[in-house]
């Protein structure tokens, strides 16, 4: 069955929903019959996961093994961060909360009135609870920062150092990721209080050691004005005191994940994904040229690089309808029809929007058409 393009109507989803794994173009699976997926385009290492059937790790990729139709759960280290996450080729903290993985299921429509799931993404970025957890998993990264070209790194040294403070009595041994934001960036929030017992530097860097107490400090003598007079065997008042601001200013923190800092990456990520996956798809034709008496119907098939597509919604425009028609559509064949209308030297842009049944992500290919 086709579908006129004056209607723009779409099908429901394809009944064939298919899941795969995301090493060679979201066709790879584990020798285990299972597929593989990744936490983010370049990945979150260090997440304790787990599915009815699977159990690990991520690995530096972020990847994990699971069967199509099973849910994750993801800790750190002892700390839960979130279940019931359906298993699939790529998984983004966005589909981590139900709030906003049914949100992205409803694409926005850009100005070209075309479906585009980029706008429900953005609309998403807002989401306290998404933002909570987004700057705490930053916030693990073994730098400060997480560079553009880099995933997340929760080392096993971070994640032991998380174990030990989660067994401390006197420490928070859970977080709630849906308070309000003040509440958990507050300085002394359950957060902050993990952070602060984790050293992102190796064990015996003396960043990592207890900071010098006023004691400590009080009580060692100052520093003698003549360099020759100075010890190096001896600690002295000012470089204890200097060792404890160095030491305090290494605390991580949530500050040092803000929220803009949390956008930027999940957009960074987000935009990378849809990137992969629309390279996996392309036209027949990137152009076509037809003589302006040549008003036969002409087709344009969607090809998918070492596969079918298997689509399940498609949708297509003219740019200049006066030169190009767009006649019909179908996503179960995987084209579009459009026939000449205008006179030689005319030309128009197609416009052809689709969905893979794997994914909520819409792919847009263009053809242009020229009329001699």
């Amino acid at each position: 069955m086709r579908f006129v393009h004056l209607t723009r109507l779409l099908l429901p989803f394809s009944a064939a929903f298919v899941l795969a794994g995301c090493l060679d173009s979201g066709g790879s699976s584990g020798s285990d019959d299972t597929s593989t997926g990744r936490v983010h385009f370049l990945g979150v290492s260090g997440l304790v996961y787990q599915t009815a059937s699977q159990t690990g790790t991520t690995d530096d990729q972020g990847r994990f093994r699971y069967y199509p139709g099973e849910t994750l759960s993801f800790n750190v280290g002892n700390l839960p961060i979130v279940s019931d996450v359906p298993a699939r080729e790529y998984v983004t903290f966005l589909e981590f909360l139900p709030e906003t993985r049914d949100a992205l299921n409803t694409p926005g429509v850009n100005d070209e009135e075309l479906r585009d799931h980029t706008i429900s993404e953005q609309q998403q970025l807002n989401n306290i609870t998404l933002l909570n957890m987004t700057r705490f998993l930053m916030a693990l990264n073994w730098t400060e920062n997480v560079p553009e070209g880099s995933g997340i790194d929760i080392r096993t040294r971070v994640v032991d150092q998380l174990n030990a403070a989660l067994d401390n009595p006197d420490l928070p041994n859970a977080l709630n990721f849906n308070v309000n934001q003040a509440e958990f960036t507050a300085e002394d929030s359950p957060a902050n209080q993990l952070l602060a017992q984790i050293c992102f530097y190796p064990e015996d860097d003396e960043l990592c050691s207890a900071p010098p107490t006023d004691d400590d400090i009080n009580n060692a003598p100052p520093r003698p004005e003549n360099d020759d007079d100075i010890d190096p065997d001896t600690d002295y008042r000012e470089d204890l005191e200097n060792l404890r601001n160095r030491i305090l200013q290494a605390v991580r923190t949530l500050e040092d994940a803000d929220n803009e800092r949390a956008r930027t990456y999940l957009r960074r990520e987000l935009n990378a994904i849809t990137r992969e996956i629309g390279r996996r798809y392309y036209l027949a034709d990137h152009k076509a040229n037809h003589a302006a008496s040549d008003t036969e119907i002409k087709t344009v098939a969607i090809r998918k690089i070492g596969g079918e597509p298997e689509l399940a919604q498609l949708e297509a425009i003219s740019k200049r309808e006066q030169d190009v028609v767009v006649h019909s559509w179908s996503w179960q064949d995987a084209d579009v029809d459009y026939f000449v209308a205008g006179p030689s030297g005319g030309e128009s842009e197609l416009l052809i929007n689709f969905r893979p049944g794997n994914t909520y992500r819409w792919v847009r290919k263009q053809l242009r058409v020229v009329i001699d």
